[in-house]
């Protein structure tokens, strides 16, 4: 009698503390170090379907038995068939193979053999990132584009610098990113991605997305931006491929009756002009211009051209007066027998770098306690005070937030990453870190907030802030009791290959990341007032994973440490 037994393969089991830890918090795109249990998560998928591929095979070559078998038999049968079934045996094991053995056949080519990987799916479905994470991760790659100057090509190709495992793009990844930014109403990024997913198509890539579809996207995009000759061209190539496309056929028509509008309009505004004289078309051009107005660059220019490496630069004479050292903070007992590197960064405002600061075992401890308390950065709103998830959206070619108290799209700060705050309770090293920065600034730590880690996630960033509360911002910080905060130390906990600065738009400062150094600057004056020029952001990672954590110090406490200036400015 045939054997139909199987062995069923021994699903792999979940990690317990990493689903936990992924089900912490979602918004997977705004922390590069969350989403690395993902990868451990996709690998044990991996594991069960190839499980659940081995059970397939091992069935289906039961039933290529099986059926070789029967072939064989049948072949032999028929060529005399009541010769065949004269032989008694021959016509007991008839009856038993079609009452008995294809009823077994039945169930094996029935029986289920996804249950495991299904429910493997299914418990960790639970923890897959949603379409948001998708969606952020996709407008990740268009700000990086807009930021560091890259054209489609150079992104889909993978040639980024400083990349150790080189991606390609699809037509299909391609197609979705445009879709993404038409869907934002984002027409310039739509042409960028649907133009190179047409160029991967014409260049012989397979692909599920056909021309006719990416056309259909790439037309409209360009007649959106105001471009009605290139959106003609692009919808008759769509209806050389597709002669029925109703749409297409729509837009012909309404294309070359605006451009025969356009013409028109055109052709009466110049003869408009030669009626009117060559001394009025004169007088009306030439216009004195005033000398050495020099245009201010926008604050968001200034931003990216910092985060590219490019703009102001500091003239010999201020860089002759920055200097490396070892400092002991006038001779502080920790640090007299073995001072630490010390470099001036920048004069005005003074920003200092202390170079191995922090060992690597204190920075991994860092990373393992606030990675299973990571959560989506917040922000201090200006006017309660109280710290609110940013949120955002990338709309054209630059990127906007929603202001929280009006509701309005503005250029203020938005941030995409994952803070968590830890505390000496978490660890004693916590307290040690402290006691540092305390040693070394000379300022009071009771009063400063906890220590802020922060992971930065796909383009992660921080658009220009400052740390401290304005004038405007009356109840900033009020319910902590401690003031403003006075100044900022920020650890760099890891290299990262490319972006990522901490850059200073208003003065040209561009602070780069460098494993296991700090930077500290003070926000406010000895006065209390405080120094604009310490506005500043963190430049976009475009390749790479950054670590960060900061101490924000207040004034309570150090009325004797930093005494006050009768000096706004001083």
């Amino acid at each position: 009698m045939l054997s139909f037994r199987m062995e069923l393969p021994c699903w792999c089991l979940l990690l317990l503390s990493c689903l936990q830890s992924l089900s912490a918090d979602k918004d997977f795109f705004t922390s590069i170090g969350q989403m690395t249990d993902l990868l451990f998560t996709e690998k044990d998928l991996v594991t069960s379907l190839k499980d659940y591929i081995k059970a397939e095979e091992t069935k289906l070559e039961q039933v290529k038995r099986w059926a070789d078998k029967l072939d064989s038999l049948s072949a032999t049968a028929i060529q005399d068939p009541e010769g065949f079934l004269g032989h008694p045996v021959n016509a007991f094991k008839l009856m038993k193979r079609l009452n008995t053995e294809w009823g077994d056949l039945e169930s094996l080519v029935l029986r289920d053999t996804t249950d495991g990987f299904i429910s493997n799916l299914t418990i960790q479905r639970q923890y897959f990132p949603t379409d948001d994470d998708q969606t952020g991760a996709a407008k990740a790659l268009l700000r990086l584009q807009d930021t560091y100057r890259l054209d489609a090509n150079t992104i889909s190709t993978g040639d980024l610098p400083g990349v150790k495992h080189k991606s390609q793009m699809t037509v299909e990844d391609c197609y979705e990113l445009g879709k993404i930014a038409y869907s934002d109403v984002d027409y310039y990024h739509t042409e960028l991605w649907m133009a190179q997913a047409l160029k991967q198509l014409d260049q012989g890539e397979e692909s599920t997305i056909d021309r006719v579809t990416v056309l259909d996207y790439l037309s409209y995009a360009i007649y959106q931006q105001g471009e009605l000759e290139r959106a003609l061209v692009y919808t008759r190539r769509l209806l050389e491929l597709d002669p029925e496309h109703q749409r297409a056929n729509g837009n012909l028509k309404y294309f070359e009756f605006q451009l025969e509008k356009q013409k028109k309009a055109a052709e009466a505004e110049g003869q408009k002009e030669k009626e009117q004289g060559k001394r009025e078309t004169t007088e009306k051009k030439v216009k004195p211009k005033k000398k050495n107005s020099i245009p201010l660059l926008p604050e968001r220019k200034k931003y990216e051209m910092l985060c590219r490496g490019e703009g102001i630069r500091m003239t010999p004479r201020r860089q002759s007066r920055l200097f490396c050292r070892y400092f002991d903070n006038n001779r502080n007992p920790m640090y007299v027998i073995k001072p630490v590197k010390q470099q001036d960064e920048w004069d005005r405002p003074y920003i200092v770098r202390y170079i191995d600061i922090i060992s690597d075992q204190e920075m991994e401890r860092i990373k393992q306690l606030a990675k299973p308390r990571l959560r989506r950065a917040t922000i201090s709103n200006p006017i309660t005070g109280v710290l609110e998830t940013a949120s955002y959206r990338i709309s054209k070619r630059r990127a906007t937030v929603h202001d929280p108290l009006t509701g309005k799209l503005t250029t203020a700060q938005y941030r995409v990453s994952k803070s968590a705050w830890l505390t000496g309770y978490e660890d004693p090293m916590i307290d040690i870190i402290n006691q540092r920065i305390e040693d070394l600034t000379g300022l009071e730590m009771d009063t400063a907030e906890e220590l802020q880690v922060a992971n930065y996630g796909v383009g992660g960033q921080y658009e220009p802030h400052f740390d401290f509360g304005r004038k405007d911002e009356p109840d900033a910080f009020k319910e902590l009791g401690t003031g403003n905060r006075i100044a900022t130390w920020l650890f760099y906990m890891s290299d990262v290959a490319a972006g990522g600065a901490t850059v200073f738009p208003d003065v040209g400062a561009a602070v780069w990341p460098q494993k296991g150094s700090a930077v500290f600057w003070y926000n406010l004056f000895p006065s209390g007032e405080g120094d604009y020029s310490t506005r500043h952001a963190a430049c976009p990672v475009l390749v790479g994973n950054k670590w960060v954590s900061n101490k924000w110090i207040h004034e309570r406490g150090q009325e004797w440490r930093r005494p006050c200036s009768l000096n706004e400015t001083d």
